[in-house]
């Protein structure tokens, strides 16, 4: 038998029914802050930086959680894994094209003079985007726990050598 919930108004739904409402009405409350790192003026930045952002809020929680910063929910790791690896395959690149360097940027002039270098490490992390997604649905923490610390492993070598720690203006 299906969960049931009843509202005020004595209209039962199902769990279901009542997460979908409620996610679909945070997501609108939160559309504003998706904007927050849009800039009309520098497209190809904003749209980098949200990308970036989302991988950090998929990925931060996943590694806080693998070292005991969070508690641990099997349900909460294959979302935020799954979202991951979702957002790496986007095409990032199309945020790197000629003259974006310049603007509000934490992206090294030096990703415009080694793109098949960059382009080779963002390879890299989408490979173990899906990997730790498998690593995750397969439910055993410890090689979850190695999987997050090869992402991780793949998000710094990109950070080493072509992000800077200041904004460039």
């Amino acid at each position: 038998m299906a969960c049931k919930t009843t509202l005020e108004k004595g209209y039962n739904m199902t769990f279901r029914e009542f997460a979908a409402v409620t996610i679909g009405a945070a997501m609108i409350a939160l559309a504003p802050l998706a904007q927050a790192h849009f800039d009309d003026k520098q497209m190809a930045q904003s749209y980098r930086q949200s990308w970036f952002a989302l991988l950090a809020n998929n990925f931060g929680p996943m590694a806080a959680t693998v070292k005991g910063e969070i508690p641990w929910n099997d349900e909460q790791m294959q979302i935020w894994a799954r979202d991951f690896a979702a957002v790496s395959q986007l095409r990032l690149m199309r945020g790197f094209v000629a003259g974006s360097e310049q603007g509000t940027t934490r992206a090294k002039p030096e990703i415009w003079d080694n793109l098949d270098d960059f382009e080779s490490k963002l390879g890299d992390l989408r490979d173990a985007a899906i990997a730790l997604e498998t690593a995750v649905n397969g439910g055993d923490r410890k090689v979850i726990a190695t999987s997050v610390g090869e992402t991780g492993e793949a998000c710094k070598a990109c950070h080493d050598e072509y992000k800077s720690k200041d904004y460039i203006y």
